[in-house]
């Protein structure tokens, strides 16, 4: 069945005490707007080593996507028992082996944060099963849907989205905080939900892969979310102010967003490597394209967590995903079970390619 709020962080606690050699419980700096604590948990062999390249994982955003949290636990108690018992890890038809599993934790730090927004996970769980935002009651009434922060749209990205993009296009955000699905928020990381993940990315200046998990529509998205990528035209870009009211509308040229051509290449080749190794576990084909392709979005954590390194040249480039798993926010839990191990054995095989994709 699928997990409670206290069940998500028992998991990683007990997790933390099973395999202290292995895993680090990490105290997120803010407590959601209801008051609960949250956690991450850093897995690494050799804890006392020197600095390695981070990958950080994070799940639970929208409140509805029940199964993304089971998949950041899953994934990381896998990773844990396979590495500690010395064996591989088999999903279906996709095998790692003890030494791939050795080589994950050996050579990266990998964060999971599973459950990003509780309050919302609560909420969709015991009351309404269909919210998505978090519950936020400080920006209108308070009153039904006039409650609450979309996460996913609170990050720092194109955030005044009504002067970026241009009239024509259907950028998937809101003003409004009545709005059901998309309200930002008043600024830019406004909530705690938003400020704990941007806290992790400062706390782990080595990470180099970020990757959002939701659902559904079976896909592996990379940047950009904001318009067509192009890589001829860098003055085409996201802090120009001279592009403002053209961005988002799909098949034009008016604007396009830039991304180097090696940036590209890396998004989408690793992004192949995730969508193949998910389809060898039962053969689901998920999609690898660029998140624009799915909608025009603004203030998403993708987009936020590879524009750091573009907005400030001291801050790491991070190359940034989010995953779309499955066909319904919530299937039952035996399908939900199989999809967790489509999804654990695509981020296995993120983790073991990412070091030969990276650009500097």
């Amino acid at each position: 069945m699928y997990l409670n709020i206290t069940e998500v962080d028992s998991a990683l606690v007990n997790l933390s005490g099973a395999y202290p050699s292995l895993c680090e419980l990490i105290d997120l700096p803010e407590t959601s707007v209801e008051g609960v604590a949250c956690h991450a948990l850093r897995l690494r062999a050799d804890p006392d080593g020197g600095p390695r390249d981070c990958a950080v994982f994070i799940g639970g955003v929208h409140a509805r996507e029940w199964g993304s949290c089971e998949i950041l636990v899953f994934f990381a108690a896998d990773l844990l028992e396979a590495y500690s018992t010395g064996s591989g890890l088999v999903y279906g038809g996709k095998t790692f082996t003890a030494a791939q599993v050795a080589a994950l934790l050996e050579g990266l730090d990998i964060v999971v944060f599973p459950l990003v927004n509780p309050d919302g996970r609560h909420y969709s769980q015991t009351v309404k099963a269909m919210w998505r935002k978090n519950r936020n009651p400080e920006y209108s009434t308070g009153v039904g849907d006039c409650v609450g922060v979309d996460i996913n749209r609170n990050y720092d990205f194109l955030f005044d989205f009504a002067t970026a993009f241009s009239p024509l296009s259907d950028v998937r955000v809101s003003a409004d905080p009545c709005d059901p699905q998309v309200y930002q928020g008043p600024r830019p990381f406004s909530e705690p939900e938003t400020r704990n993940v941007r806290w992790l990315l400062d706390e782990y200046p080595r990470t180099r892969w970020f990757v959002d998990v939701h659902s559904f529509s079976e896909d592996m998205l990379h940047v950009w979310g904001d318009d067509e990528n192009q890589s001829d035209d860098p003055d085409m870009n996201f802090r120009n102010p001279d592009f403002d009211g053209t961005r988002g509308v799909d098949g034009d040229t008016a604007y396009r967003e830039f991304v180097p051509k090696d940036d590209l290449d890396s998004a989408s080749d690793l992004a192949r490597h995730f969508t193949d190794a998910l389809k060898a576990v039962r053969g689901k084909q998920y999609t690898a394209k660029p998140a624009f392709d799915l909608y025009p979005t603004a203030g998403t954590s993708d987009d936020y967590a590879f524009s750091r390194h573009i907005v400030d040249p001291d801050k790491g480039k991070i190359h940034a995903y989010t995953i779309e798993w499955g066909t319904e926010f919530q299937p039952p839990w035996a399908e939900m079970k199989l999809i967790a191990k489509d999804v654990c054995a695509g981020l296995l095989q993120f983790c073991a390619d990412a070091p030969s994709t990276v650009t500097d």
